[in-house]
């Protein structure tokens, strides 16, 4: 049986796990976002739609950015850029989405992300840091859980040696 080369939206939302009214929201944020129109008026999307909806979807739900974030992302994709310059397939000329200005280059600094990660999400969307805000808030996790687990250890390390010993253990 041969692959299906083209998916309604039912379709496409049912192998991407989301609902209709969120790809359709999506289309209007993300100008890459243009599936063609079936005679009959309905969206049809591609192989090559369903993946880049299905990054939108890591960005926005896995990674954690917001929509402004997400499109910066996929601004740097060096994959979507290319999309974004050529005319889709079976898209009439008006459709071509809009040029996306490119973020700078200069990688951001320590003091900078923490400063993102204090801001509202719509500014720290705005910033060339957000993805440095994310990393310092990771790693702020990790180490709590770190440090939890070598408490743990210790508290544990503690009772052997009282055994060991022949004392009964502190907390």
């Amino acid at each position: 049986m041969a692959e299906k080369l083209y998916f309604k939206i039912g379709e496409a939302c049912k192998e991407l796990a989301i609902q209709p009214y969120v790809l359709r929201y999506w289309e209007t944020e993300f100008p890459i976002l243009k599936p063609t129109k079936s005679k009959s008026g309905q969206r049809v999307y591609s192989r090559e739609d369903l993946h880049m909806i299905r990054r939108i979807k890591e960005l926005l739900y896995d990674e954690g950015f917001t929509i402004a974030g997400a499109k910066k992302q996929l601004e740097e994709d060096p994959l979507v850029a290319a999309k974004t310059q050529s005319k889709p397939r079976g898209v009439r000329a008006e459709k071509k989405p809009k040029a996306v200005a490119k973020l700078p280059s200069k990688p951001p600094s320590k003091t900078a992300g923490k400063t993102a990660a204090k801001a509202p999400a719509k500014q720290a969307s705005k910033s060339p840091t957000l993805a440095a805000a994310k990393l310092d808030k990771t790693a702020s996790k990790e180490v709590k859980l770190l440090r939890s687990g070598i408490r743990d250890s210790i508290k544990e390390a503690r009772a052997i040696l009282a055994i060991l010993e022949g004392v009964s253990p502190r907390d």
